[in-house]
């Protein structure tokens, strides 16, 4: 990403916004998923190497690529590039715009789809990857690309469940603060390719899946719903989710339907650790939120400020995780601790939102929000929250940038952070201030990042 594509109002005003707008692309360009896949699929000859994993490709009869995400495209290319004639077909469905609209691979096919709330394109991509897989023989290499939003875009609804009734589920989750595991429990196991059950269609191939990691811990049981990985979550703890947000009065009849009967053990569970079709796959994380982080963190050292990682774990509510993060703020205005100035300190991770109004944002555009009064009079001081995909919410947003004067410039217009925050609607707080982050779709997706500068 070009550096220039961070820059807001409030960065181009400040003599260090460039150098501020650096830190933003270097974490972004270090999980590039060209280059990730590059570093960890390579061949010499008739050999592969996926990780440390020999895979001699005289003995494999073909190999398929599949897969679903925001980077499905670049990681796609980098395979193209490395394995060429030696692909026997493939699709990878992509969200849309995240890739060229007229992209043509010489053999993996790209499809296009909706995320976060999947659609018919998903469904129909889905399902024409299971007939692919349903060729693969017990001498094949199955390659599986999957990325943030892969949950969305890889849909194939359990028999008797509806699309509608899974759109109507995911917006109710989406809408109730829980966090992605608890989303993905449900997904699991109202769907026939999530929680390893991709891997089970895939045998008696071998299977490889190359991995963005877009959740906290990499936890390969999280990414894209676990589709080859073993599921250790229930119908049980599908339901407890329901309850846990008051939602099982609200899902769809369908829906509650077939999780009761898994309660009953009348449908079958998801494929469990142990299962022995994954001594046969292999799952690789090639690019992570701690890449990303450390990266910037590189960049900022070199622009000559003094570096602190926060972490890479940080949940919770988006607008108090943003005052949690202003207040370390203050602390380093106010003491030089933890570290003194100039410094750039950051954090990475997932919050959640939960919804009371009708506004338009992300959390990363409310967790800006939610930092705007706690920010306020700090000189030379600002909090960037972004979402290394580029999107935030159902915004062209990947973000908002708050400084020291961010609320007297908001009071100017009439604007109280507050207002927004009652309505979820940080992306009009932001918009009329000039402080959106706006570089289009990244191509990657390793979760968020948020930055604290005091310089």
């Amino acid at each position: 990403m070009n550096p220039a594509s961070f820059l807001t109002a409030s960065l181009r005003a400040h003599p260090a916004g460039e150098g501020m707008a650096r830190v933003m692309a270097a974490a972004v360009n270090a999980v590039d998923p060209r280059e990730a896949v590059r570093r960890y699929l390579r061949r010499e000859g008739q050999r592969l190497w996926v990780g440390d994993e020999l895979y001699d490709l005289q003995s494999v009869r073909r190999v398929w690529v599949v897969g679903a995400g925001k980077a499905g495209y670049p990681m796609a290319q980098a395979v193209e590039d490395i394995l060429g004639a030696w692909i026997a077909g493939g699709l990878v469905i992509v969200k849309d715009g995240y890739a060229p609209e007229a992209v043509r691979l010489p053999h993996i096919e790209i499809a296009f789809a909706a995320h976060p709330v999947p659609d018919e394109r998903g469904v129909e991509g889905t399902r024409r990857i299971l007939s692919l897989l349903q060729q693969a023989g017990a001498d094949d290499l199955v390659l599986c690309l999957l990325s943030g939003g892969g949950s969305a875009l890889l849909t194939a609804p359990a028999e008797g469940i509806s699309l509608a009734d899974v759109q109507a589920l995911t917006s109710l989750l989406l809408a109730c603060g829980a966090a992605i595991d608890e989303i993905n429990a449900l997904r699991k196991h109202i769907d026939q390719v999530k929680g390893g059950a991709l891997a089970r269609m895939a045998a008696p191939a071998r299977v490889a899946a190359l991995i963005l990691s877009d959740v906290i811990g990499d936890r390969l049981d999280v990414i894209a719903s676990g589709p080859c990985f073993p599921d250790e979550s229930t119908f049980s703890d599908a339901w407890s989710v329901l309850e846990r947000y008051a939602l099982a009065d609200r899902v769809p009849e369908s829906i509650r339907v077939h999780l009761q009967a898994g309660l009953r053990g009348e449908t079958g569970e998801t494929p469990k650790p142990g299962d022995p079709l994954f001594q046969r796959v292999q799952n690789l994380v090639v690019a992570s939120n701690l890449q990303a982080a450390r990266a910037a963190l590189h960049q900022a050292r070199a622009e000559g400020w003094h570096t602190l990682l926060l972490t890479t774990f940080l949940q919770g509510e988006a607008s108090q995780a943003g005052r949690a993060l202003a207040s370390i703020a203050r602390q380093v205005a106010a003491t030089g601790e933890p570290l003194p100035r100039p410094a750039c300190l950051v954090a990475g991770g997932e919050t959640t939102v939960t919804l009371h109004g009708q506004g338009l944002g992300g959390r990363n555009q409310e967790l800006a929000l939610g930092a705007v009064e706690d920010m306020r009079g700090l000189e030379n001081a600002f909090l960037i929250a972004l979402a290394t995909d580029g999107g935030d919410g159902p915004t062209d947003a990947a973000g908002a940038v708050v400084s020291g004067d961010t609320l007297a410039r908001a009071f100017s217009r009439g604007f109280h952070p507050g207002h927004f925050l009652a309505r979820n609607d940080a992306y009009h707080f932001f918009q009329p201030l000039g402080d959106l982050l706006l570089p289009g779709p990244t191509r990657t997706n390793v979760n968020d990042l948020t930055f604290l500068f005091l310089l």
